[in-house]
């Protein structure tokens, strides 16, 4: 199986997506027992994570404290405006790569793979691709 895309559409200018469903149905098509998932989003302006599903007020404080340390009005040189989310998006980072064992997407009891918004509301793009090992 090559590369898979799906497509997220956000509704908040930052926002916490959890994509771990569909993430998973892709490992699962790609019949691949042992191997690694790498999870990419082709933005500039918005990340992957993988953190804390249990509990939605970990998202929340998370998208706090980034708002508080990163704001959105800083004196910013960046003519677009969202140089805040530039700044989140590098910190945060691109893309992940994940084990699968058994066929399965291989995360921690209260993990959660998240889509993150930093410039929204927009509708975006996230890549899987899985390969076995």
């Amino acid at each position: 199986m090559g590369l898979v895309r799906f497509s997220v559409k956000t509704g908040k200018k930052t926002e916490f997506i959890d994509i771990g469903g569909e993430v998973a149905r892709i490992v699962a098509a790609a019949g691949v027992e042992e191997g690694i998932c790498q999870v990419s989003v082709p933005h500039t302006t918005a990340a992957v994570t993988v953190n804390e599903n249990a509990d939605p007020s970990v998202v929340r404080d998370m998208l706090m404290e980034l708002n508080k340390v990163i704001p959105f009005q800083d004196g910013y040189h960046h003519l677009e405006g969202n140089s805040a989310a530039h700044i989140k998006s590098s910190l945060l980072g691109c893309a992940l790569t994940l084990p699968v064992s058994g066929g399965r997407l291989v995360l921690g009891r209260w993990q959660g793979l998240f889509f993150c918004e930093f410039d929204g509301p927009r509708t975006r793009s996230v890549q899987v691709q899985v390969v076995g090992g």
